[in-house]
Formats: C-alpha cells, sequence, structure tokens
C-alpha cells in the first residue's frame, strides 16, 4: 500500500481516483489546502504528508480564455509542475502528472502514439506541452498521462458541467444543439480512466502513457449517441469548425492510440460508446 498526494481530489478525475485508489492510503487535497500556484505551501504540505506518490489533476484547462489569459495557464500548467516534480525528488516520489490530446496539430488521420511529434495549435496546448517537458526533464520518476474529452459523474466544476450534461440540459431546455462534425477525438469516462490508472500504479512502469477510450468519433456523433442511448428526441444538428468558431484553435483530429498499455497487455480502456451507455446507465 502506497501513500498517495491527490491532487484535484474534488474534480470528476479525482473523485474517481479516490475510488479507484481505495486500497492504498490516498490523501485527498483540494485548492482548500493550497493553491498549487503557491510552490512554498505546496512544497510544505507536500513534505508533511510524505507521499510515495504524487497525482496531479490541477490544471487551467479554459482552453479559449488562454488565448488572452497565457500567465495562469503557464502559472498552472508549467511553473507549478515543476515546483511538484522537484518536491517529489526530494522524497524519491512519483509524479503522476496529466497531459492532452491537443499537444498535436491534427493533421493525421490516424491515432496519435506516445511516438508522435506534438505540434500545439493553441496558448493552452502550447502550456500543457511545456509541463510535459519540464516534468520529463525535471521528475526522476514519473508517469505521464495525455487523455481526451473527459467526462465523469462529478462533472468539471470549472467548464460549468461536462459534455454529456450540457447536451443534456440544452435537449432538456428544448434547444437547437449545433456540435461540430469535423473535430474527430475520443471521449473518455472517468472512472474507466481512474481505474486504468490504479492498475498501472500496481506496476513498475514509468514514463509517457496514452490513455483513452477506444474507438474515435466526432463530437456530433458523440453527441447523438448520448441521445440514442437515454431516447431523447433533441434537436441536434451538425456544424462545423468554421462556423463554430473560438479564439483557440482546436485540433480536427486528435484521437491517441494506448500503444504502451497494449504492448504491456495492460490496456483495460473499453469502447467509447461501452463507456458512455455505462454512465448513462441504459443498458444499451
Amino acid at each position: 500500500m502506497s501513500r498517495i498526494a491527490l491532487l484535484g481530489a474534488n474534480g470528476q478525475l479525482g473523485q474517481d481516483l479516490r475510488r479507484s485508489l481505495r486500497a492504498h492510503d490516498v490523501v485527498p487535497l483540494t485548492r482548500a489546502d493550497f493553491d498549487v500556484t503557491d510552490h512554498l505551501l505546496t512544497a510544505a504540505v507536500l513534505r508533511d504528508i510524505r507521499p510515495g506518490i504524487i497525482i496531479n489533476t490541477t490544471a487551467y484547462h479554459r482552453v479559449d480564455d488562454c488565448e488572452t489569459q497565457p500567465e495562469p495557464a503557464y502559472r498552472v500548467n508549467a511553473l507549478a509542475v515543476l515546483n511538484l516534480a522537484r518536491v517529489a525528488n526530494e522524497s524519491d516520489a512519483v509524479l503522476v502528472h496529466f497531459s492532452t490530446d491537443y499537444v498535436f496539430d491534427g493533421r493525421l488521420s490516424e491515432p496519435y502514439t506516445e511516438q508522435s511529434e506534438p505540434m500545439p495549435l493553441s496558448v493552452y496546448a502550447n502550456s500543457k506541452l511545456a509541463g510535459e517537458y519540464l516534468v520529463r526533464s525535471a521528475a526522476r520518476k514519473c508517469v505521464l498521462i495525455r487523455t481526451c474529452g473527459l467526462y465523469g459523474e462529478m462533472g468539471s466544476r470549472g467548464k460549468g458541467g461536462n459534455f454529456v450534461e450540457m447536451m443534456l440540459r440544452k435537449a432538456s431546455a428544448g434547444e437547437r444543439i449545433q456540435v461540430v462534425s469535423d473535430q474527430v477525438v475520443t471521449p473518455t469516462y472517468t472512472k474507466d480512466l481512474a481505474e486504468q490508472i490504479a492498475l498501472l500504479l500496481s506496476t513498475t512502469h514509468t514514463g509517457l502513457f496514452h490513455i483513452t477510450s477506444e474507438g474515435e468519433c466526432s463530437w456530433f456523433e458523440f453527441a447523438r449517441a448520448i441521445f440514442e442511448f437515454t431516447g431523447i428526441d433533441a434537436d441536434l444538428v451538425p456544424t462545423t469548425s468554421n462556423l463554430y468558431k473560438t479564439p483557440a484553435i482546436r485540433p480536427r483530429y486528435s484521437v491517441l492510440e494506448n500503444a504502451r498499455l497494449k504492448g504491456l497487455g495492460i490496456n483495460r480502456m473499453r469502447h467509447w460508446r461501452e463507456a458512455l451507455s455505462d454512465y448513462l446507465g441504459s443498458g444499451a
């Protein structure tokens, strides 16, 4: 049993990690305990805990805001991560940190592996890639995880709920729902991700891992499946990225391949449709 410091314990991934890691001594930490950008306080709290593993789920992920407000993105997604790497080194702890499919430019038409070259298109993506490089260069022991399109039971407070709940809310209000059909991803259920991480941490493997659900779909196809599984007759129509303009550029194709997990024989991630059905409790 390991002592694990879990940062961002109240988030949608953090809550599922608390459940998947219940066999360990998990110390849940939230912003009420410290702001991760307060390096001295962060270090002091973690030194008192003396964890064998530090899991960092904190992030500044207001993707469009990052374009005009890059400073908080780099403070949270890069500089705070460097501080965590240094603290982890002090106690010979493993640092587990999360990155994103957005580090790729989406110009491929086949899934990106851990060997693919990143090419970020936005400030947010650049800040996350900077965090990756700082972890890989500074942390003596790390597990770096890229994932995609997270949704979970707790929702994401910073985003006002996850994509699934937003779709259901809009349908309930009778709104016409426009969703882009030219951005292809793999939405990932945080329960599955948390359980895969628990399995990974039971091994001695470190380094970079892609961990997402299996398969791929556009955001429009994902929305259509949500309404298919719930039996809701929603006014859903496709749109394009050119018509639905946002300040930050999103990659058109950012499907990740769980290549290392598969190579090690420990990939347990379900197809996105199976995971979504489970989340919605439809039994479809």
